[in-house]
């Protein structure tokens, strides 16, 4: 018999309508795995089992009432712990953040949303310390490994998120992403992740790292993600940037009958242009994932955006975000951060107001080109990440010569820069059994073309990979 905890959310769905199963049962398969594999992965900070199961006893009698609160009702679902969320505390990573201080009692837009719907909170999952880097260990909750080895990382910042998903610990996740927070974990750890457009999901309280921080589902697959964002799209007053949900709706740029993918132009970019270092493993799976593209009808051909390294104007930006969380610290509370953050964010209180408008100025000059790019292709296709997981809890890969995380992640924070969608879909394991993933990025708005090549992907096998042995 099918374990509940490796059902998809449409899954899951399909199951309550018909009666197959109930929304308690899938909330224990749920609590059974977390139980089974946290120890080894460190993925939540908190397990909420006694207020999943009384919810999901709730959604229980809707569904046998036939009358279910909204898209995912008894859908098992885990937040990363950087959004707020009403009855605990929201910790980030920081001893700096006192668990008994505020009353706890709101939810972040996204949050409330997922409880309109019916949601069946699980907990909350591990983020590094605010979020700062592109993987997840922190100093209040310790190293976060990779489902597929947990010697290795899950990535960050999200990796809490990726890894309960790819565990079976709740089909669905919430996670941010503001330098490649959500895709960087995905890519590690085998599952998918989208960066929507900026203000396409609203967020509150805004984030110090302004508008490089996006909220974004992680999911099982395309289709799982689709349904999330039906739900956290939903708009906020709280967020004056909002932008709405997509016209049509997320669930309905999927389907077959709008096309897929045939005839889009795609652009295949497998190095910027030999800037990027890219392992021989993924890059043999990334090319394979554009065939499979081309294969479905699309206009592939290889073409590179041609920006140089926005890596700079980035730091300034991110460090000066970083510097603005601390500054209200005092010495004391300053001494228990994490070395790292502690380190960048006395960079980036060196940094002037004349360097930041420097750095927008590169930000709207990237944005412009890309906006360029994309009146003469529809997507944008790179690898996510151009190496597997590495070593948990270190910030760089030993012997890489890299200072900052930003070092190893160059296809993902120039489009925070750039506030466009992009999207990691798995595309392969390496020799070691390491997913590798593939990014699909669009232009500003055009989330739903990207989900609709990344659901193609999905559709041609090519994101098919063995699931990690702990589930």
């Amino acid at each position: 018999m099918t374990d509940l905890a490796d059902l998809t959310a449409t899954e899951l769905l399909a199951g309550y309508a018909s009666g197959a199963f109930s929304p308690v049962e899938a909330a224990r398969a749920a609590l059974d795995r977390i139980e089974r594999t946290d120890r080894a992965v460190n993925a939540f900070v908190r397990v909420d089992a006694e207020e999943a199961l009384a919810a999901a006893a709730e959604s229980a009698e809707r569904w046998r009432r036939g009358e279910p609160a909204g898209l995912v009702d008894g859908v098992p679902v885990s937040v990363k712990d950087i959004l707020l969320q009403r009855g605990g505390p929201t910790l980030r990573g920081s001893w700096t953040v006192r668990a008994e201080g505020p009353p706890w009692d709101e939810d972040a837009p996204a949050v409330a949303r997922l409880r309109e719907h019916g949601a069946v909170f699980l907990g909350k999952t591990t983020t590094p310390e605010f979020g700062w880097k592109g993987v997840t260990d922190s100093p209040r909750h310790g190293v976060t490994g990779n489902p597929y080895d947990p010697r290795r990382t899950a990535g960050g910042s999200s990796g809490g998120s990726a890894a309960a998903v790819a565990l079976g610990a709740g089909p669905l996740s919430l996670g941010t992403d503001g330098g490649g927070s959500v895709r960087i974990p995905a890519s590690f750890s085998g599952v998918f992740a989208l960066k929507p457009t900026y203000g396409r999901v609203p967020l509150y309280p805004a984030s110090p790292f302004g508008t490089l921080a996006h909220v974004g589902p992680m999911t099982r697959d395309a289709r799982d993600a689709a349904l999330l964002m039906d739900v956290i799209t939903g708009p906020d007053w709280r967020d004056w940037s909002q932008l709405g949900a997509a016209p049509g709706g997320f669930r309905a740029a999927l389907g077959e009958a709008e096309g897929g993918v045939a005839g889009l132009r795609v652009a295949y970019s497998p190095s910027f242009g030999g800037r990027v270092a890219v392992d021989p493993e993924v890059a043999a799976a990334v090319e394979r994932a554009a065939h499979r593209l081309a294969e479905a009808g699309a206009r592939v051909e290889e073409a590179d955006p041609g920006f140089a390294d926005p890596v700079e104007a980035f730091h300034v930006l991110w460090f000066s975000g970083a510097a603005r969380v601390v500054q209200p610290l005092g010495p004391e509370d300053r001494e228990r951060l994490d070395p790292g953050l502690r380190e960048v964010c006395e960079q980036g209180a060196r940094y002037s107001a004349l360097d930041y408008l420097a750095a927008v100025d590169e930000r709207m000059a990237l944005g412009q080109a890309m906006g360029r790019f994309h009146a003469a292709y529809d997507l944008l296709v790179t690898p996510t990440m151009p190496i597997t997981a590495f070593e948990a809890g270190v910030e760089v890969p030993k012997g890489s010569g890299h200072r900052r995380w930003t070092g190893w992640t160059p296809f993902t924070y120039p489009f925070n820069l750039t506030q466009q969608p992009a999207a990691s879909v798995p595309c392969g394991l390496d020799r070691a059994g390491l997913p590798i993933g593939v990014q699909v990025v669009g232009a500003r708005h055009a989330d739903t073309l990207v989900l609709r090549a990344a659901h193609a992907l999905y559709a041609s096998g090519a994101a098919d990979i063995s699931p990690p042995g702990g589930s």
